[in-house]
């Protein structure tokens, strides 16, 4: 999964160029058990970002024990290539500080931009990564429907038109990101980096727990950063 000086293996990254531009897309509010969701697509503005490395898939469980020589999973009986999960987005800090600090690279979490531009195959209107048939939604992805009430090694399933796996599905993925409802109507244009200030910090992609409406490529979902669940994992990405 690595290599000995701990860096994350080039296989596993894939980079992504900038465009023009590409549509953030908002969603009305969906309260389900209280928590919130998003659905109903709508355009809000146009956003750049610059060239980044993104991985092709979720950390893995493998690659957090040999850097943080622990387990913290739920489901640690799925195996070392399995998404780590039970992270909270502190938890995910202090791997990347550990990463870097090894390395002498400069790994980081998404953006919200960079990851939704990442998810819809840079920038395209689709529903999940990799379709907006819900019809072929499992062979692209790991949820309610079909994962057997928890996650699954990843790479499993087929990758999105960049060749990314599991950004729909499996574990919910940290990104740096404070939450704000109305930031991405006033956001800046190139490389918006989130709020400056916020209680909240988001996660994309939805879970192997999530029902389709609910982990759309556009939906947001924010808790506490010290916040840990068996759902909630994450992925990298650093700049060129």
């Amino acid at each position: 999964m690595g290599d000995s000086n701990g860096d994350v293996d080039s296989k596993e990254v894939y980079f992504v160029s900038k465009e023009e531009g590409f549509e953030i897309l908002e969603q009305e509010k969906l309260r389900k058990n209280g928590k919130p969701f998003h659905h109903d697509d709508k355009p809000v503005h146009k956003v750049c970002v610059d060239d980044f490395y993104i991985g092709k898939y979720e950390v893995t469980q493998g690659q957090w024990k040999e850097r943080m020589e622990n387990n913290p999973s739920s489901f640690k009986d799925c195996g070392d290539n399995c998404p780590v999960e039970s992270v909270s987005y502190n938890d995910a800090q202090k791997f990347i500080q550990k990463l870097n600090s090894r390395t002498g690279k400069r790994y980081r979490l998404p953006t919200e931009a960079e990851w939704e531009y990442a998810a819809r195959s840079r920038g395209k209107k689709e529903k999940w990564a990799g379709t907006s048939n819900e019809y072929e939604l499992g062979e692209y992805a790991w949820y309610g429907d079909n994962s057997g009430s928890k996650t699954h090694p990843v790479g499993q399933k087929k990758p999105n038109g960049l060749g990314i796996y599991d950004m729909s599905g499996n574990v919910w993925e940290w990104v740096q990101d404070r939450y704000d409802e109305n930031y991405y109507k006033n956001s800046p244009r190139n490389n918006p980096q989130g709020p400056n200030s916020g209680q909240y910090r988001v996660l994309r992609g939805g879970s192997w727990y999530i029902i389709p409406r609910n982990f759309r490529a556009t939906s947001r979902f924010w808790f506490e950063p010290s916040t840990r669940s068996y759902g909630y994992g994450f992925r990298l990405v650093r700049t060129p």
